[in-house]
């Protein structure tokens, strides 16, 4: 259940110079960042962009998860490959991308929910992903039995364009004025959920925002964007509460 004294503490996700109120762990041959509330058995698995598990921005996300009564586990899906950093070339993305599938996952998610069963005696699992990590979100509803809901944060559709039985109920959140997804895409993705997927789901556009834009930082927060950032924020948790 949600904390009901701060449903959603959002303005977490605003402040950069934040530490996390969580630890990191090492399951198996994976490093993690975990939160944890007082007692659940409910927990998300949260998986992080190109920008890696160590990403401040994402470990806001876990810590609000907590916050609301979510264990909240961010793994390095990337298993000790360098993510991408800001200041690498561009150009050399592509290759880069090559050696970090997101439809590659799938024996590191079994061993977190071996982890969140076993170690933190987890019930209802969940997850959610943003960018590289919500298209692993898509992978992931598509074909892992043990989790109950999703939630991709504008997930590159391109690499799972093709593929819409959705095993689990899941959530779509995208930015009108994404440069990395195309609403031409986005649409199309409507299209074949609503002729293929027999679970619930929604696709959700937020009016004049770009790229990442839930999981932004402060600093590059404009006051007209706040409150679609706020809502999606909201609609992330809701949706969550809903299916866990």
């Amino acid at each position: 259940m949600a904390n009901e004294s701060r449903p959603c503490p959002c303005d977490i996700g605003d402040r950069f110079d934040y530490g996390g109120r969580g630890q990191e762990v090492q399951v198996e041959h994976i490093k993690a960042y975990v939160c944890k509330p007082a007692s659940t058995d409910k927990a998300v698995i949260v998986i992080h962009d190109i920008f890696g598990w160590q990403l401040p921005n994402t470990r806001y996300m876990a810590d609000m998860l907590a916050a609301n009564g979510y264990i909240a586990i961010c793994p390095d899906f990337f298993v000790g490959q360098e993510a991408w950093k800001p200041s690498n070339d561009w150009a050399t993305f592509d290759e880069w991308l090559k050696t970090r599938n997101a439809s590659k996952i799938d024996k590191e998610v079994d061993v977190i929910l071996k982890y969140l069963s076993e170690q933190c005696g987890a019930k209802k699992i969940g997850v959610i992903g943003f960018c590289w990590g919500g298209a692993a979100v898509q992978h992931l509803m598509l074909k892992n039995p043990h989790l109950k809901t999703g939630v991709s944060l504008y997930g590159v559709i391109r690499f799972f364009e093709d593929r819409s039985s959705l095993l689990h109920p899941t959530f779509f959140i995208f930015a009108e004025k994404d440069d990395h997804i195309p609403l031409e895409q986005v649409t199309l993705l409507e299209q074949k959920l609503k002729q293929n997927c027999k679970v619930d789901y929604k696709v959700k556009i937020y009016p004049g925002q770009t790229h990442g834009f839930v999981h932004r930082k402060r600093e590059d927060i404009n006051p007209q964007d706040k409150p679609y950032i706020e809502e999606g924020r909201k609609d992330m948790i809701n949706w969550l509460n809903k299916y866990l």
